[in-house]
């Protein structure tokens, strides 16, 4: 019996994956290629949405799929590539284009967030289009479940709009996708201001973890976290959202219930419980610096690695494509 099908992506807009990419999406990955026929991509075409310097780019995309590697993806067991060598993600985009309505893109909200932040009369097409490829993304390879935040929900649900639109027009072509979603990682917040969601593009440097820091400026983060007042170590969300962030994030690195992590600390305060959430931290992220920095070492062995993702890749979105090229009409090509 085939494994179903799961896919999904990670922008390489950053010099690191932070704490809240590592849980809320790269971890669940690195379980997933275990039971799915999995499929990753850096989405190197959705990060060039909004203003990006080819170089920064360019990097960026090997240290991404340098940090996939090295945490734990397995290229004989997982399929990881760079979404702009697979070229049928920009056809299929087109398609689904011309089949979504004006309005129905543009009830889509992180538009309206992040166009908000460039300013409308600055922001692209490209990134008013944005969930259309990101659809096609999921479409092209006929993914059964797409690990989303709570916060990517909206673009799945146009996702499957724009599949069952297709297939009741066109003929059965596309696999409507489930979303996977892991709850209890949803609300990793920025160390600086507990009630924000960790995230490069809103938080200060001092309140992200990243992937690829080094421990002593990781061990400082975590120490200088905001807590709250008082010095009891209880989670509770609204009269304590910094401690209780903290217990989260050693919880979800430890496998430790948080209800044990409370009475552990029971008369021991916030000094010795920041002190071991730090150690969480250094222990967990330094082996993937380490490998990232090998893997980045040898750039012929990394580019190696992706150009053998995306042939992967590249097999199953043209079979996709062929066939949604005759649904379409389209002449067969020479």
């Amino acid at each position: 019996m085939a494994r179903p099908r799961v896919l999904s992506g990670i922008q390489p807009t950053a010099d690191s994956f932070h704490l809240g990419n590592y849980l809320g999406a790269v971890r669940q990955w690195v379980t997933l290629q275990e039971t799915h026929d999995a499929f990753y991509c850096v989405v190197d075409l959705h990060a060039i949405t909004v203003p990006t310097d080819p170089a920064d780019l360019r990097r960026r995309s090997r240290v991404a799929a340098a940090q996939l590697f090295a945490c734990g993806l397995d290229p004989s067991a997982s399929t990881v590539f760079v979404q702009s060598h697979v070229r049928e993600h920009t056809e299929l985009a087109w398609i689904l284009n011309c089949i979504t309505g004006m309005g129905e893109a543009a009830r889509m909200t992180q538009f309206k967030d992040k166009s908000a932040k460039y300013g409308e009369s600055s922001a692209s097409v490209g990134l008013f289009t944005y969930p259309i490829l990101q659809a096609a993304d999921i479409l092209l390879y006929q993914a059964n479940r797409v690990p989303v935040g709570a916060d990517q929900k909206q673009h799945l649900e146009l996702t499957r709009d724009l599949a069952q639109r297709f297939n009741h027009r066109l003929g059965d072509t596309f696999t409507l996708p489930e979303p996977y979603i892991l709850k209890e990682v949803e609300k990793i917040t920025d160390l600086q201001d507990p009630t924000a969601k960790m995230s490069k593009s809103s938080s200060s440097p001092a309140g992200i973890l990243d992937v690829l820091e080094q421990p002593g400026p990781l061990r400082k983060k975590v120490m200088r976290a905001v807590t709250d007042t008082g010095s009891e170590v209880l989670f509770d969300e609204e009269g304590k959202p910094g401690v209780s962030n903290l217990l989260r994030i050693q919880s979800a690195l430890t496998g430790t219930p948080i209800p044990e992590l409370v009475e552990r600390y029971v008369g021991a305060g916030y000094g010795t419980f920041k002190k071991d959430v730090a150690e969480v931290v250094v222990s967990t992220f330094e082996p993937i610096r380490e490998r990232t920095e090998k893997l980045l070492a040898d750039e012929a062995e990394l580019d190696r690695l992706l150009a053998a993702g995306a042939a992967k890749a590249r097999a199953v979105a043209q079979e996709t494509m062929t066939q949604v090229r005759d649904r379409v009409g389209f002449l067969p090509g020479v």
